[in-house]
């Protein structure tokens, strides 16, 4: 049997694209799976998994733990808020002593980038990245390419297009990397102050055009504006975002192709997107959040193999 060729999912820089494309093949079988009346298969019965977030999240979190149980795995769930980090134990500490009670595998969250890296050289544990700062992203990159993948037969050659908030968004670091090494072409389009300077020495294409991005790209993913993450201004407001960079009917109206609308959520209905852009024949986002479940299986079930 094929296997990753790491030991822990800490970045898509980690993975090559023979491991993109086994993840993608593995979780073809697990949606197949999804879709029986039974959703639930033995692969991980004596494994046990710790959810470790220590940021906020609803769609990643529930996503993870349905992956999990429908693997038959057995789970740990712990949040910062109740945690002894609160009284300056630190996350090494934290992490062992979970680990003392005998966990197989980890999925953390944490608002420091690096965070994961630091803990794969310390602890003995798979370790799985659900988010770290404002840096990478994995697994939504991954289920991102699948759904491409699935509704448009392949990612290769495909041009893609991210919307929005660049600067912030782990979302976009890791869709960019995952899009190249499967042979998409990428641009990013936002205003100038959402959009970093190092991005253009990826290899990507940056415009200050919506309906430019628009008439270009095969698919657009809009990401939404991280105000949790600005510590300064970056737009004037939210409405004169919408105005100048929002994702409208009209912008689609206006091209003389379909193309596919996606969005990782959690959605700002009205800023980055209207409503009748993410919930018209375009759109994929409630597709993504199925694949999010096969793809999450996918990696689950294979860094506990390998």
């Amino acid at each position: 049997m094929a296997s990753l060729s790491t030991e822990h999912l800490l970045g898509i820089a980690d993975l090559s694209t023979e491991d993109i494309q086994l993840i993608h093949s593995t979780a073809d079988d697990f949606k197949e799976v999804l879709s029986r009346k039974i959703k639930k298969v033995p692969s991980l019965r004596d494994v046990t998994i710790a959810n470790l977030f220590f940021e906020n999240s609803t769609r990643t979190k529930i996503s993870f733990e349905l992956a999990e149980k429908r693997l038959s795995a057995d789970i740990v769930n712990f949040t910062s808020s109740t945690s002894s980090t609160k009284k300056g134990e630190t996350l090494i500490d934290t992490v062992n002593n979970i680990l003392a009670m005998k966990v197989d595998m980890v999925v953390m969250r944490h608002s420091q980038p690096g965070a994961h890296r630091l803990l794969s050289r310390h602890i003995n544990a798979k370790i799985i990245n659900a988010g770290d700062g404002a840096h990478e992203h994995p697994t939504q990159a991954l289920l991102d390419a699948y759904s491409i993948r699935e509704r448009l037969g392949e990612v290769g050659g495909k041009r893609v297009c991210l919307f929005g908030d660049i600067k912030h968004s782990r979302v976009a670091i890791s869709n960019i990397l995952c899009l190249q090494k499967l042979g998409a072409e990428v641009m990013v389009c936002g205003p100038g102050s959402l959009i970093p300077k190092y991005v253009s020495g990826l290899g990507v294409k940056v415009s200050h055009s919506v309906q430019e991005a628009l008439a270009w790209c095969d698919v657009a993913n809009v990401l939404r504006i991280q105000l949790e993450r600005q510590h300064v201004r970056y737009i004037p407001s939210l409405r004169e975002y919408n105005q100048y960079f929002g994702i409208r009917k009209s912008h689609l109206d206006a091209l003389d192709k379909q193309i596919v609308i996606m969005h990782p959520g959690p959605i700002n209905r009205g800023v980055e997107i209207d409503s009748d852009v993410a919930d018209s024949e375009h759109s994929i986002i409630l597709d993504q959040v199925e694949n999010g479940v096969a793809t999450r299986m996918a990696v689950l079930y294979l860094l506990a193999e390998a």
